[in-house]
């Protein structure tokens, strides 16, 4: 299990962003397991960011986007931020 980003683990934008890259993620039928591969990241973290316990690097996010078939901009956008 990864270890969380302790200085911003559950900030209200990092749960923003994972429920956003979840309820995209389900919308288009896409598995936890098959986002990760698509994402190159392990699905343990992708869990993770998904929960809001990481904070992902800008190419992590630029990865999950493209994974999920959205430009990190719909995604943000989806998230509020």
């Amino acid at each position: 299990m990864p270890i969380p980003s302790p200085k911003y683990a559950l900030d209200p934008a990092l749960v923003a962003l994972g429920m956003a890259i979840r309820a995209t993620r389900q919308a288009r039928g896409i598995s936890q397991e098959e986002l990760a591969h698509r994402s190159q990241v392990d699905r343990s973290y992708m869990s993770s960011i998904e929960r809001g316990s990481q904070n992902p690097g800008i190419m992590v996010v630029v990865r999950i986007a493209s994974g999920i078939g959205i430009s990190v901009a719909e995604l943000a956008t989806e998230a509020g931020l």
